[in-house]
């Protein structure tokens, strides 16, 4: 997991995701920005929500739950669902698991 988990690292970090699930397509509308939405702007498709879950908890760890915190949301949440969404529920979260694991 990153050393400081800050909206901005977290932004970045999910650039790079992006851009290993859906490749280097995603950057030529622009840098991704915390208003871009994974549906309008991304078109993300489920199977890339699947990987994107996966590549997140390899990131951040089990504290992480992607898949758990989609699972609470409405269909139309999921639908509406921004990057800027992520990014702050990932840095929420990835905050509460920092420090040692024992692993």
């Amino acid at each position: 997991m990153p050393e400081t988990v800050t909206q901005q690292s977290v932004l970045e970090e999910l650039e790079r995701i992006l851009v290993e699930v859906i490749g280097d397509d995603l950057l030529l509308d622009g840098p991704l920005t915390m208003e871009t939405s994974f549906d309008q702007d991304l078109q993300l498709e489920s199977i890339e929500f699947v990987a994107l879950s996966e590549k997140l908890l390899e990131t951040y760890g089990e504290q992480v739950d992607f898949v758990s915190w989609l699972a609470e949301m409405e269909l139309d949440d999921i639908i509406a669902l921004t990057v800027g969404q992520l990014v702050e529920f990932v840095a929420a979260h990835a905050d509460r698991g920092a420090g040692p694991t024992g692993a």
